[in-house]
């Protein structure tokens, strides 16, 4: 027994097949490395975000940070920052649902991404279509489910958070841009 077991994780290797789950920042690193090609750099940092600007924020989007934190990727090609990335996390109906924003230098978003969706339903919020909804959008425009955003049958919190989520770190990325 400990010999098949030995050889089904040298097959695995063998595969490029990883027998431990990925990490939340190897797998937003991939991503950027999807969007942009695997010549980027990027540079990641945690972000503590201030009481007043979180408090603000939290305000006008109608929704909590998940911490006082976020975590900030400078994407980079031949040393100048081509995009800015933030990786947070929004509750979905019980479980915490990472995701990224990626934005144009001018604040518009690129692309957004669910990282790590934990809930055993309403997983539709990780469909590209989906996420293809909030590429252009910046701080002057609508996110509102029903509107301009599609609803999902059986992803209705997971969609309202994500949703606000991304409409936060909109208002987040637009305060600090000129500080990156």
């Amino acid at each position: 027994m400990k010999i098949k077991i030995f050889c089904l994780i040298l097959l695995f290797f063998a595969l490029g097949i990883s027998t431990y789950p990925q990490s939340i920042t190897e797998a937003t690193i991939d991503i950027i490395h999807s969007e942009f090609g695997k010549e980027v750099k990027t540079e990641s940092s945690k972000y503590i975000i201030p009481g007043k600007l979180k408090n603000e924020i939290e305000k006008t989007a109608g929704q909590h940070f998940y911490s006082d934190a976020v975590y900030i990727f400078k994407v980079t090609k031949k040393d100048s920052i081509i995009s800015v990335g933030i990786l947070d996390n929004v509750y979905g109906k019980s479980l915490p649902i990472t995701f990224l924003v990626l934005y144009k230098l001018n604040g518009d978003i690129l692309s957004t991404y669910v990282v790590k969706y934990r809930e055993p339903y309403g997983g539709g919020v990780r469909i590209k279509s989906w996420n293809d909804q909030f590429k252009g959008k910046n701080t002057e425009s609508g996110f509102k489910v029903g509107d301009d955003i599609e609803s999902i049958s059986g992803a209705t919190i997971s969609v309202r958070s994500l949703t606000i989520g991304i409409r936060k770190l909109t208002l987040l990325f637009e305060a600090i841009k000129g500080k990156l």
